[in-house]
């Protein structure tokens, strides 16, 4: 996923561990503990907006370091960033289906409520990685408190008529090969076994290289597209992450820490469980239509990511009839983690997108 060719920016004032320019905070949503950070605009004037940030896989809240300042200082709005469920200080419970779209959707709406004080409130929404693929389901599941809604990486992708898992999947969309290994118990098996693999995980999928990779039986990366996580190259030993420092890699270890990868897989789990939901609801029959976005969106693809290339966007602005349609971006020369990767690009796409809703230049299509 990452890309060697951009280390991780320091001209951003992003976020550190215990950064004191954010609160750490607790919700209980229905029967899950859920760990948020909260950032707001110093000063009497309230919030312009408030932002709602969705992290990925194999993510934290802390993802967004890079972007919450920015929005909170620069664009004056309320920030809400919590590790999802199976992260962190978040619950991680065993069974999937509590990580299906439709009620990681309903949970996102619980939070909002608890934050704001008010189930009416409205919230622009972000996501990254499987982040981005929530954020779309929000915006279908729970149309009423979303302002308007932008995805890192991850296309729209409309519900299936049939469901299509395994190698099927594969054939389609051959870059996801990893996902079958991550769907199923050997990749938590091999990074829960020992603190060492677990370092070892986090500074590969983060830009480290295998001590010694590239040599005769011994692979470069220790997670690929087409395996997934490899145990003989965690086992022989992975270089320090290129994508973020030494001290974050120090938290992303400590957090995982708490339960492992079970909780972290389990989206992976939940492609049968999300077919049968959008299938009932959202799938066109001869009593109701396609379900289309009414909201703004954006949706910004990273030129270099090997997993979700930016093509996977063309045609989707079909399913958008929102003011302004689909706004689409690409980040010219960085990877899956192009918000640390360049986050002044990312930035200034979310920063000019929020304005445009906040000062309703998003006109309606003709």
């Amino acid at each position: 996923m990452a890309s060697p060719k951009k280390a991780y920016s320091t001209t951003v004032d992003a976020l550190v561990p215990n950064d004191p320019r954010v609160q750490h905070l607790d919700a209980q949503i229905g029967p899950y503990s859920y760990h948020y950070m909260l950032a707001t605009p110093p000063g009497p004037e309230p919030p312009r907006a408030t932002v709602l940030l969705v992290h990925g896989w194999p993510d934290l809240g802390m993802a967004w370091r890079y972007q919450v300042p920015y929005l909170v200082e620069k664009l004056r709005c309320r920030v809400i960033v919590p590790d999802m469920l199976g992260y962190g200080r978040t619950s991680a419970p065993d069974d999937h289906a509590a990580y299906s779209l439709r009620n990681v959707a309903a949970q996102m709406r619980a939070l909002v409520a608890h934050v704001l004080g008010d189930p009416q409130e409205t919230v622009i929404l972000g996501g990254h990685d499987w982040g981005g693929a929530a954020v779309w389901r929000v915006a279908m599941w729970c149309p009423d408190i979303v302002r308007a809604v932008f995805s890192l990486n991850v296309p729209f992708a409309p519900p299936l008529r049939r469901l299509i898992e395994g190698e099927e999947l594969v054939k389609r969309v051959p870059s996801f090969r990893y996902q079958l290994q991550l769907a199923s118990p050997e990749a938590e098996r091999i990074i829960n076994a020992s603190p060492a693999r677990l370092r070892g995980f986090i500074n590969a999928i983060y830009g480290g290289t295998v001590v010694g990779g590239g040599a005769a039986n011994r692979p470069k990366f220790a997670f690929s597209t087409q395996t997934g996580v490899v145990e003989s190259a965690l086992d022989a030993g992975v270089g320090p992450a290129s994508l973020m420092s030494p001290e974050m890699v120090d938290f992303y270890v400590q957090e995982y820490g708490r339960h492992g990868l079970h909780g972290p897989t389990n989206w992976y789990r939940t492609r049968r469980l999300n077919f049968e939901d959008e299938l009932a609801e959202f799938v066109a029959t001869e009593s109701k239509k396609e379900w289309r976005c009414k909201c703004p969106a954006m949706v910004v693809m990273a030129e270099k990511d090997i997993t979700l290339p930016p093509a996977l966007a063309d045609g989707t602005e079909k399913w958008f009839e929102g003011p302004g349609g689909l706004r689409k971006e690409v980040v010219k020369g960085v990877g899956h983690w192009g918000m640390w990767q360049d986050p002044e690009t990312v930035n200034t796409f979310i920063g000019s997108f929020i304005e445009d809703v906040l000062g309703g230049r998003l006109k309606e299509k003709l």
